[in-house]
């Protein structure tokens, strides 16, 4: 069920969502994963960025609809060394699934 917001997936809970991302690009050595938890406390949402083997970061996002659609959105630009190509959604619901 999606939420109105792209990117942002409602897993049920209509006050709380949660995203898995994967954004690829020069997007690791840069600051990438410091930045988004940084993003993520200033919107007060939590997530957990982990740079991936092939180069791309995977940030699994969650709290409320507006914040995290936010959030989504700063991903697409990154902090000002990254230079990102795509961001990429994966379909998961607030139990890991």
């Amino acid at each position: 069920m999606n939420g109105g917001e792209r990117g942002v997936t409602l897993t049920g809970d209509a006050d709380r969502v949660r995203v898995v991302l994967r954004i690829r690009g020069h997007v690791q050595g840069v600051g990438y994963r410091v930045s988004a938890r940084r993003e993520a406390a200033r919107l007060g949402i939590n997530a957990q960025p982990e740079n991936l083997s092939d180069g791309s970061v995977r940030v699994e996002a969650h709290g409320r609809p507006g914040p995290v659609a936010d959030f989504r959105r700063w991903c697409e630009q990154g902090p000002e060394l990254a230079r990102v190509e795509t961001v990429e959604e994966e379909v998961a619901g607030m139990d890991g699934r």
